[in-house]
């Protein structure tokens, strides 16, 4: 792409698999140093080799988002081994929600919102001074198109990245004027594991996933590590407090 990442540093959530292993990996391709983070050990450890594998450098850090420590940890190690931080991607997140929603339950709140709305805010509560002490950069966190809209069947879930965008737009304007630049990524239906298994289990949910997007399919991984790359790089230096969707049209209807 051509950015002039290299020699820099860039942190990914949720990165064991789906959106965050392929920013990771795009990051890497760019010449950029690379911190995994993801409670899933086996998955984070493999972003690291294929990383390496192409002749990148990458370590993984297991961290739960949730918990504060893990947090702390997870940037102190970042600093610690490669001494900055200039990007962040707060990419983890989960989605199990399958129900109206007075048919939801108290653990399925708390569990949803923890993941991503918690695990956003105390991921910036830790990375803002960092890139403070630096004199900038760039955060760019995961929300959804469940997050510009409604998501029927999905109340829970559109609520916390309501939320994300709320926490993005907010920090944004607080951190503008010290060279840090918050925006959001807000994907459709994109082609991950997490939809693979869906599709499994009942096939006609690719049709209509991909009838939803006026493009004609679903995106690709790589298409939101793209987006996600540009929001860093300083062509985008006037673009704070975004919102990109990356949709195949679909809030356009």
């Amino acid at each position: 792409m051509g950015m002039s990442f290299s020699g820099r540093v860039a942190l990914v959530t949720g990165a064991a698999a789906g959106i965050g292993r392929a920013t990771a990996l795009a990051f890497a391709d760019e010449g950029l140093q690379v911190v995994v983070a993801d409670l899933d050990e086996t998955g984070g450890e493999a972003t690291v080799r294929a990383i390496r594998e192409n002749g990148g450098e990458a370590s993984f850090v297991r961290c739960d988002v949730t918990r504060d420590a893990d947090v702390a940890h997870l940037l102190a190690t970042t600093l610690d081994t490669y001494g900055r931080l200039d990007y962040a991607f707060n990419n983890a997140g989960i989605e199990i929600e399958r129900h109206k929603l007075a048919e939801g339950s108290e653990a399925e709140f708390d569990a949803i919102m923890g993941v991503n709305v918690k695990g956003v805010w105390l991921c910036m509560k830790h990375q803002i001074p960092a890139l403070l002490a630096q004199g900038g950069g760039a955060i760019v966190n995961t929300a959804s198109v469940a997050g510009l809209g409604a998501a029927p069947k999905m109340s829970i879930y559109s609520a916390s990245k309501h939320a994300v965008v709320g926490l993005t737009k907010s920090a944004a304007i607080e951190y503008a004027k010290k060279g840090i630049r918050v925006n959001a990524v807000c994907p459709a239906v994109i082609d991950t594991d997490m939809f693979r298994r869906a599709h499994e289990a009942d096939p006609r949910k690719a049709d209509f996933a991909a009838a939803m997007h006026p493009v004609g399919r679903i995106g690709k991984v790589e298409e939101i590590a793209a987006a996600v790359l540009y929001l860093c790089c300083d062509a985008a230096a006037f673009t704070t407090g975004h919102t990109l969707a990356v949709d195949g049209g679909a809030t356009a209807i």
